[in-house]
Order: C-alpha cells, then sequence, then structure tokens
C-alpha cells in the first residue's frame, strides 16, 4: 500500500535524460529561431513559420496586413541578448510588460520546444520509430526507473490508487513526463490506450509557466501532438499556453496555490534536474512554513553543476521551506536523476 504523498519537482535537467536542452541549450535554439533576417524582399534567416504566426498576430488586431516592424526588432533585440541570458524565461522577465517582446519569445519558445520533442528520444511514429524502440531507448533514464517504481509489486487494478498519492510539478514547457507516462503503462501492462490515458489523467501535474499545448487526448483547448510540427495560426494559439513568471505567480490565472499546497503536504519530495532559481523557490514556498511532520517529510535532489556551498546554502533553504531537519535531506551533485532513483530506490519505493 502507498503509504506517502509523493511530490516530484521537475526541472530542465529532467527532460536533459531524453535529449531535449536544458536552458543555456534553449537559449542557442531561440536565438537561432528569432534571428529574423531578409534580403531583396526574402526572408533569409529565422523561422518562417514563426514570422508568419506574428505576420498573423497583426491581422488578428489590424485586420489587415500591419506592420510587423516591431516585432521583428524584437525576433532580433531577444536572438542578440540570448548569449547573455540565463534562460528565455529570466530574459522576459527582465522586459515584463514589453507585448511585442513577450509574444515573440512564447512563439520561440514553443516553437523550439516542439522541434525538441520530435528530435528526443521520446519521439515515436509508430513506423520507423514504434513505441518500443522509444522505451529501449529509455531505458537507462529516469523516465524507466520511474516506471519501475511506479509498477513494483503493483498490479494495473492498484495502479489509480497509487498514483493518489502521487503529484508532480514541471517547470518545463515540454509534455515528456505525460507523453512518455500513457506509453509506458500500457506497454507494460497490456492495457488499451483509453485506460492508460485515463490514468495519467488522473495523476496531479502542474506546469506553472504552462506546456507548449494540451497533449490531444486530454481533450483541452489548443491541444497537438508531441513532436508535431505546427501551422502558423496553430503556433500563434499555442504561445497563448506559455506563462511569463508574473503569469505564473498570479493567484487569480495560475495553479500556484494548488502547487503550495502540495508542497505543504509532501512527505517525500523529490527534485529532479531543478536549478534552485529564487524565483521558482519562491513559488513553490507556502505561506506558511508546514507544521507537525518534521519527522515524516523527507526530501532528495539531483544538485548535477551545483558547488556544494551553493549546494549547503540551497538545502538550508529547502528545510526552511519544508520545516524538516537538515538530517532529512539528500542533495546529491554526483547523481543525475537516474542515479537519485538507484541511489534512494527503498526510500523512494511506493509499496
Amino acid at each position: 500500500m502507498f503509504q506517502k504523498k509523493t511530490l516530484i519537482v521537475v526541472g530542465a535537467g529532467a527532460s536533459k535524460e531524453a535529449d531535449l536542452p536544458v536552458g543555456s541549450e534553449l537559449t542557442v535554439r531561440i536565438a537561432n529561431l528569432l534571428d529574423v533576417r531578409h534580403q531583396d524582399a526574402k526572408q533569409t534567416r529565422g523561422d518562417t513559420v514563426l514570422l508568419a504566426a506574428i505576420e498573423e498576430a497583426v491581422r488578428r488586431v489590424d485586420r489587415s496586413d500591419g506592420d510587423i516592424g516591431t516585432y521583428v526588432q524584437a525576433c532580433q533585440r531577444i536572438s542578440s541578448a540570448m548569449p547573455q541570458a540565463m534562460s528565455i524565461d529570466s530574459f522576459m522577465d527582465a522586459h515584463r510588460g514589453d507585448a511585442s517582446l513577450e509574444l515573440c519569445g512564447k512563439l520561440a519558445i514553443v516553437r523550439a520546444i516542439l522541434q525538441a520533442e520530435r528530435k528526443s528520444h521520446l519521439f515515436f511514429d509508430g513506423i520507423r520509430f514504434p513505441v518500443a524502440k522509444m522505451l529501449e531507448r529509455l531505458k537507462e533514464s529516469w523516465f524507466n526507473a520511474f516506471m519501475q517504481l511506479l509498477s513494483e509489486n503493483c498490479r494495473v487494478g492498484e495502479l489509480a490508487e497509487r498514483l493518489e498519492w502521487l503529484s508532480m510539478i514541471v517547470f518545463n514547457y515540454d509534455r515528456c513526463i505525460e507523453h512518455f507516462l500513457v506509453n509506458a503503462i500500457q506497454n507494460y501492462y497490456a492495457i488499451d490506450t483509453d485506460q492508460a490515458e485515463e490514468l495519467v489523467r488522473s495523476i496531479e501535474i502542474y506546469h506553472p509557466y504552462g506546456t507548449v499545448g494540451a497533449l490531444p487526448w486530454y481533450a483541452e483547448e489548443h491541444a497537438i501532438a508531441f513532436g508535431a510540427d505546427p501551422s502558423a495560426h496553430q503556433l500563434l494559439d499555442l504561445a497563448s499556453q506559455i506563462k511569463t513568471f508574473t503569469e505564473g505567480t498570479d493567484p487569480g490565472s495560475s495553479d500556484i496555490g494548488e502547487i503550495r499546497k502540495r508542497v505543504a503536504e509532501a512527505q517525500i519530495l523529490l527534485f529532479l534536474g531543478f536549478a534552485f532559481h529564487r524565483q521558482n523557490l519562491d513559488l513553490i514556498r507556502p505561506k506558511t512554513p508546514p507544521i507537525n511532520r518534521s519527522r515524516e517529510a523527507s526530501c532528495f535532489a539531483t544538485a548535477v553543476g551545483i558547488s556544494s556551498s551553493d549546494c549547503d546554502l540551497i538545502a538550508h533553504e529547502v528545510a526552511r521551506i519544508l520545516n524538516i531537519p537538515m538530517s532529512h535531506i539528500a542533495f546529491r551533485p554526483d547523481l543525475d536523476c537516474a542515479g537519485l532513483f538507484r541511489e534512494f530506490w527503498r526510500s523512494l519505493a511506493l509499496s
């Protein structure tokens, strides 16, 4: 029987194990997409679909072929600044209120992430890349380790109850986890697609900054298949699903209240590929420290690339956020996400 409420906080480092870009790599891709240039009235650089989406945005406002010059300038501003930026998110937050820059940034995020999904280890088309090949590519990743943890000592009829105790906060724009779980559960338990999709829909998964669109089986507005190539019209609509930091922390238009509630209730908190940027720690921080559970809760975290001194500072801050002793926190700069599951398998067991 699953005994403890488990919360998994997912950052870009977790999707990296499926060959998606981390923040610094995403800025390079976004810089190339937004490097819009023309010669002799022809576009010579930058993404053509993205520029067509900007033209569509102008038409929706002006109902005519309006001037896109302001948006092209915004594209070039973002592109030239990306080598300096920690991430596209931090750059957009630094320029909050600039509507043209915000739209261009969101368009680039959607375009870049959908392209990255298609090139990732998670993509399959059922013909050249069957689902079995996708699962084989992920054999040594945390995705597979997570599926093994979910299915350990668990029959298909018991899985729904087990998933009730699980929630996830995903800071990435991609849909890797949802896409993987549906296909992994269906393949492992030999159940039909509808049943697997229903099980994954039951998991509380929060995306504070939105996604590049809902997967089609969520039956929501602005849906698009994993790794799909959108039209300009689709790209513009999907950009509305991306949230800036300000939008992600607005209690009136975000899940921040539910996110903080899950953090306060968590008995096992697992950080995977999370960079612990201050704004994201503030986002998940409960308004008041959790009480009456300091001896029950534990925290496990990957910290690859974080110095030992910073690990100590972050661990103390997380201890304050969760109101648990430092002895209940394991920060491991030597372990990637898959390694963390291997190291703490029994501690993370769901049965």
